[in-house]
């Protein structure tokens, strides 16, 4: 497959786009041309009803990387090269639910809550409807998700929210360039990750015979721990 040569530098950073089932996501190429444009080599992440709304084909064309759906099978290997960067958008109220609550039963899913656990900037920008966005369920999961420190973009500031069977007719208009000034510049956020974990301390060596098993050594802390979830009273 051919991809633009931005796509292609095996050294960029790497910006993993998460797309749900929204209208919005038919203009996904949106957001890759203005990330591979800033300097981002770009994957693409859909649930399984966003890849409804996507051209999976001219999307693998353009990144240069197959549009992952689906959990792989045991055995396969990787694909994507590791993220340094996560945008969800855009995001349904479904999948902003099931993410505040930790759930992990699709691959985009999956993936926003490895992602967090690592320390990755993360962006979601929600499209939905009137109707839906007013649920408290929903209001409380955005809630969760800003205090956690995932950016959150969300308001009539970012975009109203379009009346119950508009949402098609807005969709091209989806802000993408907001998503991308809020993930900042490209980085290598990983490569950080890694040489804070393997950087061990100095210490003074035990002898062999005074040193723990393995199975009874403390693992290392998170790199870049993230703030303990708040608790939201009713």
């Amino acid at each position: 497959m051919s991809a633009p040569a931005e796509a292609c530098a095996g050294d960029a950073p790497v910006l993993y786009t998460v797309a749900c089932g929204s209208p919005a996501a038919g203009y996904l190429s949106r957001l890759v041309t203005l990330a591979q444009e800033a300097g981002w080599r770009v994957c693409v992440i859909t649930t399984p009803d966003g890849r409804k709304f996507i051209d999976a084909p001219a999307l693998a064309d353009q990144t240069g990387f197959p549009v992952r759906s689906h959990f792989k099978n045991p055995g396969d290997r990787d694909v994507l090269p590791e993220a340094d960067a996560i945008v969800v958008a855009p995001a349904t109220v479904n999948t902003v639910n099931k993410w505040a609550c930790g759930i992990a039963d699709t691959l985009a899913l999956g993936t926003l809550i490895e992602g967090y656990g690592l320390g990755l900037p993360i962006v979601v920008m929600p499209y939905t409807n009137t109707a839906m966005a007013a649920h408290p369920a929903f209001r409380e999961s955005l809630h969760r998700l800003r205090a956690w420190g995932v950016q959150v973009l969300f308001g009539d500031e970012v975009m109203a929210m379009p009346p119950p069977g508009s949402g098609a007719h807005r969709a091209a208009d989806f802000p993408w360039q907001l998503a991308l000034q809020a993930v900042g510049p490209p980085r290598h956020r990983r490569n950080h990750l890694r040489a804070a974990t393997t950087a061990a301390p100095a210490r003074l060596a035990l002898p062999r015979n005074q040193r723990l098993p393995a199975e009874r050594r403390r693992p290392a802390p998170p790199v870049t721990p993230r703030p303990a979830p708040a608790i939201v009273r009713s």
